[in-house]
């Protein structure tokens, strides 16, 4: 891969990631709740599935996700119910999380008790359960790819190129949001903000479950 060819698909990929989706979300989420450690695990979850998911495109997988319907459905309906029951257990902490609100700043963030292989096993769920993310790498990855090159490295250039967007896109997100909860502190409105995102998940689950495969 020539580095004019890198920086298209380091340029083409970075606008995609730049739109908020349901790891956004998450990542947001856990930044709020639980900090930098939050948001640390939530992205290395969401890399390692990525990671598997551009294994799995190398090895054709996604090529064959699209020629069998009840695989992708079978996926897609895994993927969305997923998405769904995070968000319905979001909106049924929201009582929870309001009254973790009314407390003083120091009381409310200690009523989190981090688990770091939940929010890890999390990301992992949410990112590698969308077969569309397979099938989207699966057509837009094999267009930078130089067949007088080794494919492998290739692979593994813009698997570390997806993960340094990846983390430098999350990582803005995270900061922006938690320098706007701090400086507005612990009120009622982002009790409002965290059941609003359970309300965005269960939107997100429902886009999935009636997306189709193009």
């Amino acid at each position: 891969m020539s580095f004019h060819t890198w920086l298209l698909f380091a340029g083409a990929y970075l606008l995609t990631t730049i739109s908020p989706g349901p790891n956004v979300l998450l990542v947001i989420r856990n930044s709020v709740r639980y900090g930098n450690r939050g948001a640390a695990a939530s992205v290395a979850g969401n890399l390692l599935a990525q990671g598997v998911v551009v294994v799995l495109v190398a090895l054709g997988v996604g090529a064959v996700l699209t020629t069998l319907p009840p695989l992708f459905v079978a996926m897609k309906v895994l993927g969305a119910g997923y998405l769904m029951y995070l968000g319905i257990r979001q909106l049924r902490g929201g009582n929870k999380e309001a009254s973790r609100a009314a407390q003083p700043a120091g009381v409310a963030s200690s009523a989190y008790t981090f688990e770091r292989k939940k929010v890890f096993r999390e990301a992992l769920l949410v990112s590698g359960s969308n077969p569309k993310t397979m099938i989207f790498l699966s057509a837009f990855m094999p267009q930078f790819i130089d067949h007088e090159r080794g494919l492998s490295e290739q692979f593994i250039v813009m698997y570390l190129t997806i993960a340094l967007t990846v983390a430098l896109v999350h990582t803005i997100y995270s900061l922006g949001v938690r320098g706007i909860h701090t400086r507005a502190g612990a009120g009622r409105w982002v009790a409002a903000i965290k059941r609003g995102s359970g309300l965005v998940f269960v939107a997100l689950g429902i886009k999935l479950l009636t997306a189709q495969r193009g």
